[in-house]
């Protein structure tokens, strides 16, 4: 199947794709702050960059964009063209990953990656996230006198 757009095109279209910030990601941070955790960004001194790390609980997440990290899902699906320039890219992101989070595994941490067609259940999402980190904190209520 030949692409739609032209070489140009989709140039642009793919450099336009964010690494951080992304709108899984940040789907995912509203539901932490939501329910109360604290947490750290992108820690480049951690394997792999987690998107978001606990650092004293020494838990990490990553949400995964299912198409760049080879989910296999109706999102995650290869492109069908140029298949000698994705299949390779596609399963280095996935091996690139495994590694990653063997790594933190391996320092003591514990790893839980997000998909991005979870976050359709948003629910089951936050579910997840209280699971894998704990009881939320309790919100700290102040009174003035």
């Amino acid at each position: 199947m030949a692409d739609t757009r032209t070489a140009v095109q989709r140039r642009r279209i793919m450099q336009s794709v964010g690494t951080k910030n992304t709108g899984p990601e940040l789907a995912v941070r509203k539901a932490l702050t939501e329910l109360g955790y604290r947490y750290r960004l992108h820690r480049k001194d951690l394997p792999g960059s987690p998107d978001i790390a606990f650092i004293g609980r020494r838990k990490a997440i990553f949400v995964h964009g299912c198409f760049w990290h080879g989910h296999e899902c109706q999102k995650g699906k290869a492109p069908k063209s140029r298949l000698d320039y994705w299949g390779p890219k596609l399963a280095a992101n996935v091996e690139r990953d495994k590694r990653k989070a063997q790594e933190l595994c391996d320092l003591g941490w514990s790893v839980l990656t997000v998909w991005q067609c979870e976050l359709s259940d948003f629910a089951g999402v936050r579910e997840r996230l209280i699971n894998f980190l704990g009881k939320p904190p309790r919100e700290c209520k102040t009174s003035r006198a």
